[in-house]
């Protein structure tokens, strides 16, 4: 575990139920940022507590971090003085939605844009 014992926490929307009673800060973080702060945690010191797969492809082909073995493990809830980086997805519609051809005949079209932004989450009580 890290000097604390509490490992930093990678979240999504999908696993933001971490958050419970207690007081938080929030701050909002550019991928370089939080890059920065997940290369300062070794392997072991760092949980992937999100469930959806392609938030790993984010984490390694955009925000850079070198692919490394970070345990997946569910987490009930932050501790005090805990640190974790959100990876969340805003979605909105297409303004424009181009039909693009596939192989085989089939047709394909952009329905939305996805975003990912990044915030960092410190449990304060």
């Amino acid at each position: 575990m890290s000097k604390d014992g509490n490992p930093l926490l990678l979240i999504d929307n999908s696993s933001m139920y971490v958050i419970g009673q207690g007081t938080y800060k929030v701050e909002s973080t550019t991928f370089a940022e939080a890059k920065a702060i997940i290369d300062i945690f070794d392997e072991e010191d760092v949980l992937r507590c999100y469930t959806d797969r392609e938030i790993d492809r984010v984490v390694h082909d955009y925000v850079g971090v070198v692919d490394r073995n970070f345990q997946r493990k569910k987490i009930s809830r932050m501790r005090p003085g805990q640190l974790a980086i959100a990876f969340k997805q805003y979605i909105t519609p297409s303004e424009t939605q181009p039909i693009i051809d596939l192989d085989g005949g089939a047709q394909a079209q952009k329905i939305e844009n996805i975003y990912i932004y990044c915030e960092i989450i410190t449990r304060m009580t």
